[in-house]
């Protein structure tokens, strides 16, 4: 019995701790002075960096960026990516804008030429990472960024992107995407404020441990190509530590994307992106902590790898909390909880208050993470991609 109660309140703590008590921490080892870290050379804040001037024209020397546009079947969205690019508040010169077609069968190629596009690659289907890695084979820039297709950029979002590679240690900085359009039941906007709060929190004290497809950038010469299964938001973080790499977070660099606008979508979206989940943790060595410093190997383990163990530990806590049931009223009220919290999520179906729509996202997304697993081991890793519905 007494390995009973220690996976019961080992499951439960270390739930609440990645939930709740990380973001805490969080905040209290910055307020007691250890954030800032990663957003400091020299002892001095990014913003306090002068840029490079050029000493015969006294304009500041910008570097070149190559911006990434990975595409698959997206006719309806392709002209108005490209033009959204085009128009950025960024020296024409010094941008070039490629769209990769992952063997689209569409007109996407047509009209990203037609948009003007600087090169357009008409590639075999090979999945998104490949085509990402045969862009930024051919890309030319300093520095590359992506974006997807359906993301639209604020006008002075390249230029906050690429501020803090001003800062040789920095090789990889994501900034801030928002959610457009009505919800449907789909929380993924409120959940995105939470989730970008903790990795401006992250990117304070030692780094960010994930980004976001919407609008990142790289430095071209620490790009890393992946395999198929592999991911930029999650492997380019971790992996860019291991080179005494920072990635951070630029809230102010701002891109908005359309809601996935129902649960069920939304839930369909994520199981496909976790397919490839532990390859990268397993596979590309995310939990190896040789590289790492103590703080960041400390932020993977709390924000990384016990999020993805969640299903574990509330099947542990499920589990265990039955077989202490008559040990105490306690084990009888967190078993009543984790009832309420099962029926609140099937509830949410049919009754849409906030609460028990609260609970259905917390537990289809908890799911994604089983249900990506289980496609993984029969399905093999993934390598084709597609767009989630009603994101256009």
């Amino acid at each position: 019995m007494i390995v009973v109660f220690f996976l019961f309140w080992l499951s439960v703590g270390l739930l609440f701790f990645t939930h709740i008590g990380y973001p805490v921490v969080l905040w209290l080892l910055e307020f007691i002075g250890l954030g800032g870290r990663a957003g400091k050379v020299r002892g001095r804040k990014l913003s306090e960096i002068p840029p490079a001037i050029d000493p015969d024209t006294d304009e500041e020397i910008l570097p070149t960026v190559s911006l990434i546009i990975a595409a698959y079947n997206e006719e309806t969205v392709i002209e108005a990516k490209v033009k959204n690019a085009l128009e950025l508040e960024f020296p024409r010169e010094f941008l070039q804008v490629i769209v990769a077609s992952d063997g689209s069968s569409d007109r996407t190629v047509e009209l990203a030429r037609e948009a003007g596009a600087d090169l357009v690659l008409d590639l075999p289907r090979g999945g998104k990472i490949a085509a990402q890695n045969a862009a930024a084979e051919s890309a030319t820039g300093s520095l590359l960024a992506f974006s997807d297709a359906n993301s639209t950029w604020a006008p002075d979002a390249l230029t906050e992107l690429i501020d803090p590679f001003r800062d040789e240690r920095v090789g990889y900085v994501c900034g801030q995407v928002r959610f457009t359009g009505p919800d449907g039941g789909n929380l993924e906007g409120a959940y995105w404020r939470y989730e970008m709060k903790v990795r401006e929190m992250e990117s304070e004290l030692a780094g960010v441990t994930a980004g976001n497809g919407a609008i990142y950038a790289v430095r071209s010469d620490a790009y890393i190509p992946l395999e198929p299964s592999g991911s930029h938001d999650l492997s380019f973080p971790f992996a860019l530590a291991k080179r005494k790499l920072a990635s951070l977070y630029r809230p102010r660099a701002r891109a908005t994307e359309k809601l996935v606008p129902s649960l069920e979508g939304e839930l369909a979206r994520k199981r496909r992106m976790m397919i490839g989940l532990w390859d990268i943790v397993v596979g590309e060595g995310m939990l190896d902590p040789r590289g790492y410093s103590p703080l960041y190997f400390f932020e993977l383990v709390s924000h990384r790898l016990l999020r993805y163990l969640s299903p574990v530990l509330h099947l542990v806590a499920f589990l265990t909390n039955l077989a202490l049931l008559g040990q105490g009223w306690f084990y009888g009220l967190t078993m009543l909880l984790q009832v309420m919290l099962l029926v609140g999520a099937l509830l949410g179906r049919w009754v849409p208050i906030l609460p028990f729509r609260i609970a259905r996202y917390y537990l289809e997304v908890t799911l994604s993470i089983a249900l990506g697993l289980w496609d993984r081991w029969r399905q093999g890793p993934p390598g084709a991609w597609e767009k989630a519905e009603g994101t256009r």
